[in-house]
């Protein structure tokens, strides 16, 4: 078989809502490689967030929502905010008490706003996510115990990938794209009024173009890629890549534009769709 270049989404693909990698999806992975595929997540997160997941060996890894791409631990790209534009943002969100964080592959710094937002709208993100009340504050425990809290003096950093704050309201993203023309502004954590997060990166950066570049660097082919999702944020790849899987856990936008439905991330879902397009040889589990 052709050796394809393979991109994962990470939460709801290669690892469930309760950021637990599936042992089938390991193996898949794992066996890919072998086989001579290259495998790299494609995320809206940090690398430094990525090193507290526990995740099988990839090829590298596309984070930031295209903000830093990194093959075999060469960086090919890393595009950050200025320290200027970090301070604005961050002034930003103090003005309407917003909570926020710095995405820096060098850790995940919050304000203190941030601490006292945090542990519930997480929950709520896991819940939507199908958690029950006790797994969805376990990810929320998790997802605070990352941070770094660092006085507000001192964020104007300038190795930020991308900023992070709680939407009080769907108004906020609204508002920050007004106030930040400059930059991406998009949100996540749930679907159009009802997102959790608003988040504004660098402008002209995106996921369509750090595969790309990917590519460009890997010398390999756009038509024998193929890229794996569950929300409507991984369209971005479908639309981009030769071929397309949804999860079953997947929503209803993702699966339509998908060229092959797998099972739910919790019942082999990525093993069994690596098994279907060949990228191993069959075996049972």
């Amino acid at each position: 078989m052709k050796r394809k270049t393979v991109f994962l989404d990470v939460d709801g693909t290669l690892i469930d809502y309760e950021a637990r990698c599936p042992d089938s999806a390991r193996e898949a992975v794992n066996k890919a490689r072998q086989a001579g595929h290259k495998v790299y997540i494609c995320t809206g997160c940090s690398k430094a967030e990525i090193l507290k997941r526990n995740l099988p060996r990839l090829d590298g890894m596309i984070g930031g929502n295209g903000c830093y791409v990194e093959d075999d631990g060469e960086v090919i790209l890393h595009q950050s905010l200025s320290r200027e534009q970090t301070r604005s943002i961050a002034d930003w969100c103090r003005e309407r008490n917003l909570g926020f964080y710095l995405e820096s592959n060098a850790g995940i710094f919050c304000n203190d706003r941030f601490l006292e937002q945090g542990e519930e709208v997480m929950i709520r993100y896991a819940l939507g996510k199908g958690a029950d009340q006790s797994a969805a504050a376990d990810v929320s425990t998790q997802f605070l115990a990352q941070m770094i809290h660092v006085p507000y003096e001192e964020m104007d950093r300038d190795d930020v990938n991308k900023i992070s704050f709680v939407l009080s309201d769907y108004q906020d993203h609204l508002d920050s794209a007004r106030a930040f023309p400059d930059l991406e502004a998009n949100t996540w954590g749930g679907k159009g009024e009802h997102a959790l997060f608003g988040d504004l990166g660098p402008a002209g950066i995106t996921i369509k173009s750090a595969i790309q570049a990917l590519l460009r660097h890997l010398q390999a082919d756009q038509a024998d890629t193929i890229a794996f999702g569950d929300a409507k944020i991984d369209l971005s790849m479908f639309e981009l890549c030769g071929f397309s899987v949804a999860m079953g856990n997947g929503g209803p936008e993702i699966k339509e534009a998908a060229d092959y439905v797998t099972a739910d991330v919790n019942d082999d879902g990525l093993y069994k769709a690596f098994e279907h397009l060949g990228l191993f040889e069959p075996a049972d589990l």
